[in-house]
């Protein structure tokens, strides 16, 4: 038999992420507020970059992109639904609040000619490629 170093830390995380777990489930205990984060895909071609970001139940006015430095900044603020009182709310499951992602891009873009386009909960974004960052063919000459 191995003998095993007792750790009382490991026993309190234990407890801790124990009580986390199960936190929820009480009826009494008031809802945790929610940080959320809208899903992002990122792709690069040979001409440009093409971002896909989840931003469901929001107005393209409730959301701002930049860029900055090769970084692109995602900002928004998705607004909580005003609860009528003469309902009584089972579960509320819906995250709400502002969130901010910020990318840092692969390769210079050119920021005058970036296209942004809101539909159906999915923010389209398409920045093209800076002249100086796309690929060229050198053509070599034989002497």
């Amino acid at each position: 038999m191995a003998l095993v170093r007792w750790q009382p830390r490991e026993v309190f995380r234990f407890r801790r992420d124990f009580d986390r777990l199960f936190e929820n489930f009480r009826s009494d205990a008031p809802a945790a507020p929610s940080t959320w984060y809208p899903s992002v895909d990122i792709s690069e071609s040979d001409d440009g970059i093409a971002v896909a970001a989840e931003i469901p139940g929001m107005k393209a006015e409730d959301i701002s992109v930049s860029v900055a430095n090769g970084v692109l900044t995602i900002a928004g603020e998705k607004k909580e639904e005003k609860e009528e009182k003469d309902k009584q709310v089972h579960r509320l499951e819906r995250t709400y609040g502002s969130f901010r992602r910020s990318f840092r891009l692969p390769t210079a873009v050119n920021a005058d000619n970036i296209s942004a386009s809101y539909q159906d909960g999915v923010l389209h974004l398409s920045l093209p490629k800076a002249e100086t960052a796309k690929t060229r063919q050198i053509e070599i000459k034989a002497s």
